[in-house]
């Protein structure tokens, strides 16, 4: 199965931007939905061109037009300005911590998928794949989800059956993980999803379907002192965004 077409979904994260924001400069919407200037003007050109935007001349903004204005569709939900607008910030994180993070989404009652995707620009680093999906339960962000949706242990064991877990992890260990999560505000996985790699993960609550933010460094290559550091971080982050999709 084929995911879906990035440049389409980008274009529609500008329409909704401009939806909600009004007439916005080439640089603004750029950096909001976390396109190269290059690339951005591309996708604004087109839609230039198929009548969904316009431009103004002496502002240099972009708008949309009266018929696109009138769409109720634009206006989206705050799940599709937490995905639309997280790049950015997600990018940056990633260049100050050298860590590959990702913004997951609950796509159903056993899967999430990876739904934005940021890293260093470092020679050597981590990368997450393109719109992978995962057991709702496995890694740092099953953990994650499961502490800010506070589930029963009935619903964690089915969580956790499905996980092929790298590296031995009893369900008794899970589900105190999952407790010592919602007790600091983040999770941490280490080499159990994946050997060689370490994660914390922060659920975000309050936005449907249910999110979370992940944050993956190689193992070993941070002190206890040095997650904990990262941890908190990827909470500051998580509640900027909560802040930018009210």
């Amino acid at each position: 199965m084929t995911g879906p077409v990035r440049s389409v979904s980008q274009a529609f994260a500008i329409l909704r931007l401009l939806g909600e924001g009004g007439a916005l400069t080439l640089s603004d919407i750029g950096r909001s939905v976390g396109l190269s200037p290059s690339s951005c003007l591309n996708l604004l050109k087109t839609l230039v061109a198929e009548g969904a935007i316009e431009r103004e001349g002496a502002s240099k903004r972009y708008r949309l037009t009266a018929p696109w204005q009138a769409a109720e569709a634009l206006r989206g939900t705050a799940g599709t300005r937490l995905v639309d607008r997280a790049q950015s910030r997600m990018a940056a994180f990633a260049q100050a911590t050298d860590a590959a993070v990702g913004l997951w989404k609950v796509v159903s009652r056993d899967r999430m998928q990876l739904a934005v995707r940021a890293e260093s620009d470092a020679g050597m680093r981590l990368s997450l794949a393109d719109d992978q999906r995962q057991p709702l339960g496995s890694g740092a962000a099953g953990r994650a989800i499961a502490a800010a949706q506070g589930v029963g242990e009935g619903e964690l064991a089915r969580r956790y059956a499905p996980v092929r877990w790298q590296a031995d992890l009893p369900f008794e260990t899970y589900v105190r993980q999952v407790h010592e999560a919602s007790a600091r505000g983040y999770a941490v996985d280490r080499g159990h999803a994946h050997r060689g790699v370490w994660t914390v993960a922060a659920g975000i609550t309050g936005i449907a379907p249910g999110f979370c933010l992940s944050a993956s460094v190689v193992a070993e290559s941070q002190s206890d002192t040095g997650i904990a550091a990262l941890g908190a971080k990827l909470i500051l982050l998580r509640d900027e965004l909560i802040l930018q999709a009210a």
